[in-house]
């Protein structure tokens, strides 16, 4: 089949692998419809600790149709349309069932597409481990955009938008508008969030924030104007979707005393100096932690559903899986408007 594959930093080429293959009996394979490329999938392509294994399939954000099962497969036959969350646990134990897989108790959990160990999903077909958890049916009423939507991006707003302690009335900022920052304005106004700054230095992904309503500031205005709009009261809530030092220092900076910081930024560094002594006098809350997809799906399908998110609308390219090279290049320039990035096996 072919599949994108990590080579080294920025080298991420279409070519061919072998095809994945049952290695249990509860394994499914599924034929890639669409994929797409996650914020996170730039810390591989940037070289970020991989530079000793080459030649996996990278990507974590897919839909497609069962086309093969493992015999102890009981939930899910051949010709299901389904959608495979990022991350999978043993799909048997307490957290698992429960939709909590970064919590396995069997050390299970992982994400597909960041080494050897598990593959990943930007490719033509896919294996997914213990099938019956790990690949979720297409619900009736989601296309299979807002379904690829949902497979991280989506979740992770949302998760990162309940972390925030967020109730109607709250003020609240994003800071970072790529499309799970924008996800998460769309997520905190539905929440009842009263106004939502949404922060970052690129007109383009401010000019969206406006279009749902929210007030979008560059970075470097941003402290004045909400002190001014608050009279020095600051906000209730942060949510912080960039993972570097400085914009979690600032997204500490931005709230009130007792105020509420969610931190959902993949952390590019290895330590990062908490301001605890101005942490703990201002009595703040500080949340951090990677999202596990299949818990935040019930309340999405809902929303998506009923039409009260459309998370599709951040979609801004749709390219063959050939071209997926170039739609790396494209999304670290953020050029030619750059969001959300689909990819088509040819």
């Amino acid at each position: 089949m072919k599949a994108l594959r990590y080579h080294g930093e920025r080298d991420i080429r279409h070519e061919s692998m072998d095809d994945p293959v049952l290695q249990s009996d509860r394994d499914i394979i599924v034929k890639v419809d669409a994929c797409s490329i996650c914020g996170s999938d730039l810390h591989i392509y940037h070289g970020h600790g991989y530079s000793d294994d080459i030649g996996f399939c990278v990507g974590h954000e897919a839909v497609g149709e069962v086309v093969e099962v493992g015999r102890g497969v009981q939930q899910l036959k051949s010709g299901d349309k389904v959608m495979i969350p990022a991350a999978v646990g043993c799909g048997a134990c307490r957290h698992c069932l429960s939709g909590v897989v970064n919590l396995c108790e069997n050390n299970a959990s992982g994400c597909y597409g960041l080494s050897n160990k598990l593959q990943g999903s930007q490719a033509e077909a896919v294996r997914v481990p213990a099938g019956d958890v790990n690949a979720v049916k297409m619900p009736d009423g989601v296309t299979a955009e807002q379904a690829l939507m949902m497979t991280d991006a989506l979740a992770t707003a949302w998760y990162g938008a309940r972390m925030a302690d967020i109730v109607p009335g709250s003020s609240v900022a994003v800071v970072g508008l790529g499309p799970i920052g924008l996800m998460a304005v769309d997520s905190a106004y539905l929440m009842g969030a009263h106004v939502v700054y949404a922060i970052d230095p690129i007109a383009e992904r401010r000019a969206l924030a406006e279009q749902s309503g929210a007030i979008a500031l560059h970075p470097d205005e941003a402290m004045d104007r909400i002190k001014q709009d608050t009279h020095g009261r600051k906000l209730d809530s942060a949510i912080e979707v960039v993972g570097q030092d400085k914009t979690v220092d600032f997204a500490l900076r931005l709230v009130r005393p007792r105020g509420t910081v969610s931190v959902i930024g993949v952390q590019q560094s290895r330590r990062f100096a908490f301001p605890l002594e101005r942490a703990f006098a201002q009595g703040l809350t500080f949340r951090t932690g990677t999202c596990s997809v299949p818990e935040e799906l019930p309340a999405l399908f809902a929303l998506v559903q009923s039409g009260r998110l459309h998370p599709e609308r951040y979609i801004s390219h749709r390219l063959p899986l050939s071209r997926g090279e170039e739609a790396y290049r494209l999304f670290e320039a953020r050029e030619a408007g750059a969001l959300k990035m689909v990819l088509i096996p040819d």
